[in-house]
């Protein structure tokens, strides 16, 4: 019995626990610079992409995080305004100014159309090399 409640005790506390903040700390005058990739184009790879760049800016605080989001292959589906679910919630992160940033080269091969793209979204020649500079320049990867 003794064990059974150091084991409760150890997970409540685990439970319990904040995350601790590597320094230098988040702040206005030094962001955390996230970009995310998003490549696949299923609804919930897609939910799940603005869901975790919603929590993200949640925990941090929108003024403390600068955070852009890169759409390639069939994940470019995130940026296609004739979908209003996904439309709104990426205008919605776009007003926290999330940048949100469409491969040229997957539009050409799927004969995507800026006018077909949520107004605000940015287009690079390459998607994949958005990442690589980024990632270059000090920014944190995630692939979620």
């Amino acid at each position: 019995m003794k064990y059974f409640t150091l084991i409760l005790l150890f997970f409540c506390t685990l439970t319990l626990a904040d995350t601790e903040y590597a320094e230098p700390k988040p702040s206005f005058d030094n962001p955390r610079k996230i970009v995310f990739s998003v490549t696949e184009g299923s609804e919930h790879a897609l939910d799940h992409i603005l869901s975790v760049a919603n929590n993200v800016l949640k925990f941090y605080g929108p003024e403390n995080v600068q955070m852009k989001i890169v759409a390639y292959s069939q994940g470019i589906a995130l940026l296609n305004k004739h979908v209003p679910a996904t439309a709104v919630r990426v205008d919605a992160l776009m007003q926290y100014e999330v940048e949100f940033i469409a491969c040229g080269n997957t539009m050409r091969t799927l004969k995507i159309k800026e006018e077909d793209l949520v107004e605000g979204s940015e287009i690079v020649t390459a998607g994949v090399v958005e990442l690589l500079e980024s990632v270059q320049k000090g920014w944190i990867y995630i692939k979620p």
